[in-house]
């Protein structure tokens, strides 16, 4: 119990205590501040309690009194302990200012004195709690806050229930947490307020977990144990936690396809209903545990003759989940699962997996089962493990490959051809493929430390540079070593200097130094009969060429492109096909670009290849962006952007595209974040490419947020950045327009014309017709500054059409809004004999374009200018500069709504003016109080008119 005799400032919300819970905290930090009562819901384990004391201490401070009770299953058949824990100590406050029936009532019940009972003193006691609580509110808002609402004794929850549903209007809230397995939440509501929200607690996903145990310190974890952790968890916070602290606790980590350590704590809350299993049953629920999709039919081929009778008994004790539809059974949890099969004693396990090495149908399964079966080296369990994995690489499963090969490699008699270490490294190129980096180089450090030959060791070497992905500069002092071991080989010398192209690009920066290295790798693989190296290089090569602007381009793809190919080049994300992707979109060609990485998306996805399809989502996002598909462009950049935060690859690279498209169709704030987000990245990386490329994002969302100056400033540094970097192509990063713009808007129109002459002499050269039509929007900005509106008009109105003919949709909708805003400032312009300008100064066609593009922050662009009329450029006129100034520390959705309050707009016209819904009006206003210092709209409008809030 807290009580508070003064108001405070809120403090902030602290996420590191709800990770994975950021959205509904929200929704519930925003339904207490609207003087409403929530009440979590969820399973046990699922982080009800922890959310609890994240909001409780997030909002507490703006309450005056906040009373606490957290009631246990070991008391709750005590009547009114937890009316006790709610006041108790405030009992010498309230108690004057109850009547002497009530009085007595409660006092009787709190300190057990006089046996008062519901029975007897019910009327009394109820009208007593609700007095105290009026009591209590009439000197500043009252926050309660209960815990474990379903260990609640029956007494107190009757009478807060009572009181809850009579306290109308009173500044009373309730924070409640309640443990259910369903929806079966609504019984728990009675003991609210009318207007409570509901909000329950569900799992957490793969990403969240690996947040949550990195949180808690559990580290190093490969991202296959975290995907293990997260199965057997089901998402439970909790859970996850102790499978991660046994984890951490363990001597030695589980081998493929050993289990997971339960520890003895999570095993309790199941073997007990375990243990209600006859002994046959439990035998039969084991095989269950140990299939990979256990059917009744499986069961039966396994020898488990009564399964119907036994998976019945189990699903009437609540361990399997019933569903007539599915074929497949389903442990209700898969803890029941882990536990059970942890449990058992490895002979028995071993003999179950006897069974279920001839009872499965998959190929891959019995091969599977098998392994586990045996103890050992064996060559034929290695040569049929080997053939399943090879199988699952085929089917597009090579993290099951990966799996396979290390079991393959456990039964692998050392002087056998292939070798044990050779089986490794096949498991660790699969686990590459998987964007399983982590294991991957596990296992190719493991190979090292026994490897001589030559073709191993540098294998291994090219597993252990993979696996760094961007990072090249953690694994620079590889390349001696591995240089030593590939010898005068040129075979392996390819592969060598394939990577040393890489770390010449990324490192070092240097893309004349990383193509010529690419063009010896690919000379040295054709000497070698290397043909995928060949082809990867001369990829590369095609690349670089093309983001230098070089004129061997062209042919350098073509060589790429020529037959023999490689099924695995041709779909690799730094394959061939990728190469002329890059060629077709930077040459304008958008729908050809866009039917290639269709293409190679779908043949990633059907191989499993996780790196490849992070990267192809994001190219294809940026196609649909290009093309004005702004709302395509969002989903497919948040999909690339989950996927690469759930395999840890090519985050950065996913977080800056992601950045650019919540700019162009999403919230512009989290634009920012994740630009910022992708530079922090490629800094950390010491990759100076991707650094441009993210600061071009970054610059990009300023310009959207309308902050000129802030882009510019981002700009300028992209600028020498490429030109250091002798990056000359305009096609690649496209930022040079948005530059020019930026600094008109600051008042700088000889630089940006400068940089529209620089840039157009290197489009002209490379035929960059967007590149061409951008510009020449910017010079129209430029010409408008100098006085030259009428020239300015007559190019916008041909940039629009150009742009619109070659598919650029947003960049369309982007020179129909700068036109209408030009026209509209020309008309607010004396016109002293001077001939119209030509068009009316309409908004419309601007709207119309950008909703066609669903790019939403342009759209409320147009819609602030069309209503601020011709003062369109800065702030309303209607807003005084002290409101501004109070205004500089909000976020760019917070100064809208805030400047819209000012006007007197309505919440209901704010949400039609910024095309978004009342309930976000309302969100943001409740933070704008925050940060402002301030309690109301009335306020705001105090700041607009310039008077200091008291």
């Amino acid at each position: 119990m807290t009580v508070r005799r003064d108001f405070q400032e809120p403090p902030r919300s602290r996420p590191d205590l709800v990770i994975g819970r950021e959205e509904l905290f929200t929704s519930a930090r925003e339904q207490l501040g609207r003087g409403g009562s929530v009440l979590l819901h969820g399973p046990a384990g699922i982080g009800k309690s922890t959310v609890l004391r994240a909001l409780a201490a997030d909002y507490g401070g703006a309450a005056r009194t906040v009373l606490r009770c957290s009631a246990t299953e070991s008391e709750s058949h005590l009547p009114f302990l937890a009316l006790a824990d709610l006041f108790g100590l405030v009992l010498e406050d309230v108690s004057g200012a109850l009547p002497g029936a009530q009085r007595t009532a409660l006092e009787s019940a709190l300190t057990g004195r006089g046996e008062s009972t519901l029975q007897r003193d019910g009327l009394a006691l109820r009208l007593a709690v609700l007095s105290a609580l009026r009591a209590l509110a009439a000197k500043g808002p009252v926050l309660v806050v209960a815990d474990d609402l379903q260990w609640l004794d029956a007494a107190s929850a009757e009478l807060l229930g009572f009181a809850a549903r009579r306290l109308g209007d009173t500044p009373v809230q309730m924070l409640c947490a309640v443990r259910t397995e369903g929806q079966e939440y609504d019984r728990h509501l009675p003991a609210s307020p009318p207007d409570t929200l509901a909000v329950r607690l569900g799992p957490l996903n793969r990403t969240q977990v690996s947040a949550l145990l990195d949180h808690r310190g559990y580290t190093p974890l490969s991202r296959s144990t975290i995907r293990d952790i997260h199965r057997t968890s089901g998402g439970n916070p909790l859970f996850a936690l102790e499978l991660g602290r046994a984890l951490a606790e363990s001597p030695a980590r589980p081998r493929p396809g050993e289990p997971l350590p339960v520890p003895t704590s999570l095993r309790a809350l199941v073997l007990s209903r375990l243990e209600m299993l006859s002994d046959e049953a439990r035998r039969t629920l084991l095989v269950a545990s140990a299939g990979a999709r256990p059917t009744l039919a499986l069961l039966h081929a396994a020898g488990r003759e009564h399964a119907e009778a036994e998976t019945a008994q189990a699903a009437a004790l609540g361990l399997l989940a019933t569903d007539p539809e599915a074929p497949a059974l389903r442990f209700a949890h898969p803890l029941i699962s882990a536990a059970l099969y942890a449990e058992a004693p490895a002979q028995e396990r071993r003999a179950v997996h006897a069974a279920l090495s001839t009872a499965a149908s998959d190929p891959i399964e019995r091969a599977r089962h098998l392994a586990l079966a045996t103890t050992g080296t064996d060559p034929d369990v290695a040569a049929r493990l080997a053939e399943a994995g090879a199988l699952a690489r085929d089917r597009g499963a090579p993290s099951v490959a990966a799996s396979l090969g290390l079991l393959a490699a456990r039964h692998t008699p050392a002087d056998s051809t292939p070798g044990p270490d050779e089986r490794r490294l096949q498991a660790a190129e699969d686990a590459i493929t998987a964007g399983e980096a982590d294991l991957a180089r596990d296992i190719a450090r493991d190979v090292l430390t026994r490897a001589t030959v030559p073709a191993e060791r540098v294998r291994a070497w090219m597993v252990v540079i993979e696996a760094a992905g961007q990072a090249l500069g953690e694994v620079d002092a590889v390349f001696p070593q591995v240089l030593a071991d590939a010898g005068d080989d040129p075979r392996l010398l390819a592969q060598v200097y394939y990577q040393l192209a890489w770390r010449g690009l990324v490192v070092e920066g240097d893309f004349a130094e990383a193509r010529q290295e690419a063009a010896h790798a690919a000379e040295l693989a054709a000497r070698g009969g290397d043909r995928r190296t060949e082809l990867m290089a001369l990829s590369f090569q095609a690349s670089t060429e093309t983001l230098m602007g070089h004129p061997d381009a062209p042919a350098t793809v073509k060589r790429a492109l020529k037959e023999p190919q490689d099924p695995y080049v041709a779909c690799h994300h730094n394959g061939a096909g990728s190469a002329r992707f890059r060629w077709l979109i930077m040459s304008d060609q958008l729908p050809e670009a866009r039917a290639t990485i269709t293409a190679l998306l779908r043949e990633v996805r059907r191989r499993g290849m996780v790196e490849s399809e992070v990267h192809f989502l994001r190219f294809l996002a940026d196609t649909e962006l290009r093309s004005g598909h702004c709302g395509r462009a969002l989903d497919l950049a948040r999909e690339s952007l989950r996927l690469a935060r759930d395999s840890g690859i090519g985050e950065g690279a996913s977080a800056m595209l992601a950045s650019l498209a919540e700019a162009s169709a999403g919230d512009v704030d989290r634009a920012l974040a994740l630009a910022r987000e992708a530079a922090d990245h490629a800094e950390v990386d010491g990759d100076q490419m991707y650094l441009s490329r993210a600061l071009a994002a970054l610059g990009y969302a300023q310009l959207v947020a309308g902050d000129p100056a802030a882009t510019v400033r981002s700009l300028r540094r992209v600028r020498e950045l490429e030109q250091g970097l002798g990056i000359n192509d305009p096609g690649r990063g496209r930022w040079h327009g948005d530059l020019a713009e930026a600094l008109v808007r600051i008042g700088e129109p000889g630089e940006a014309q400068d940089v529209i002459d620089t840039t157009r002499a290197h489009a002209l050269r490379l035929g960059r017709q967007s590149v061409l039509a951008v510009l020449d929007r910017a010079e129209a900005l430029v010409r408008a500054a100098r006085g030259e509106h009428e020239a300015a008009v007559v190019r916008l109105t041909s940039v629009q059409d150009r742009l619109g003919r070659l598919g650029y949709g947003l960049e369309e909708a982007r020179a129909a809004f700068a036109l209408a805003r030009l026209r509209s400032q020309a008309a607010a312009l004396p016109r002293t004999g001077a001939r119209p300008l030509p068009g009316p100064p309409s908004y419309d066609e601007a709207a119309r374009l950008f909703r066609r593009c669903r790019a939403l922050p342009w759209l409320r662009q147009v819609d602030a200018a069309a209503t601020a009329g011709p003062t369109a450029v800065g702030p309303p006129a209607a807003t005084p500069a002290v409101a501004l100034d109070a205004l500089e520390g909000l976020a760019a959705m917070e100064r809208q709504v805030a400047s819209l309050v000012m006007e007197g707009a309505t919440n209901r016209e704010i949400a039609a003016r910024l095309f978004i819904s009342v309930k976000t009006v309302e969100a943001t206003l409740t933070r704008v109080y925050r940060k402002l210092g301030i309690r109301s709209r009335v306020d705001i409008v105090r700041l607009a008119a310039g008077r200091r809030t008291t």
